[in-house]
């Protein structure tokens, strides 16, 4: 077995919440009459938290208070549909047992807020990671390693023997700063030539590809 633990992503990763993103996004600009963004902006604008993904969407020079009226919008309009269309990769929940299986310890961490990443890894697969982490005060987001510092410690891990898996170049360079290898997926919200215009260096286009390198 080539690794110990595996840590992965959560959006286009483990679930397809572009949708439920994008309702949201449209939700809270239109409520405070900005114009709406299309699915391709806001695929692209995910990846560093929910707060940047609003910094992003709204028009350039909006003011910074008019700015947190819709974060806030997002927040409380996201926590009530972040389930509404978001769906697991089919084959995914499969590829989580069989690591835990073989002993590979298998953790989340993303950079949307703690609260909604609890909340839907407890839906889509409940018990089935040893360790899951959003968002949280006072600990620096991707593609910082401070998030997978705390996951490792309370694991009681190194990452000697960790992969990390991940469908943007944020997940890339957050491989990179832990100095452990990056599984990219092309499945996710990034294709495959912009992943491997970013520093991809191994792709894997289904689930399978992905158990059997973790397990090779």
């Amino acid at each position: 077995m080539s690794y110990q633990t595996a840590i992965f992503d959560l959006d286009g990763t483990l679930l397809n919440t572009l949708d439920d993103l994008y309702n949201a996004v449209n939700h809270s600009l239109v409520a405070y009459d900005l114009p709406k963004r299309s699915l391709a902006e806001v695929r692209l604008f995910t990846g560093n938290g929910i707060r940047r993904l609003i910094d992003l969407s709204v028009p350039e020079g909006t003011p910074s208070h008019l700015t947190d009226q819709v974060f806030d919008e997002f927040k409380t309009y996201y926590d009530a549909h972040k389930l509404d269309t978001t769906r697991p990769y089919t084959g995914m929940a499969e590829v989580i047992d069989d690591l835990r299986a073989a002993g590979v310890a298998c953790a989340v961490v993303s950079n949307k807020a703690d609260f909604a990443v609890q909340g839907i890894i407890d839906h889509f697969y409940p018990g089935k990671f040893d360790y899951v982490m959003g968002e949280r005060a006072g600990i620096r987001r991707k593609p910082n390693r401070d998030m997978i510092d705390v996951i490792l410690r309370d694991l009681g891990r190194s990452a000697d023997g960790m992969v990390y898996v991940g469908d943007s170049e944020v997940d890339i360079e957050t491989a990179k700063n832990c100095g452990c290898p990056c599984l990219s997926c092309s499945w996710g919200f990034r294709d495959r030539e912009w992943l491997v215009e970013h520093g991809a260096t191994t792709i894997v286009d289904t689930p399978a590809q992905l158990e059997a390198k973790i397990l090779a």
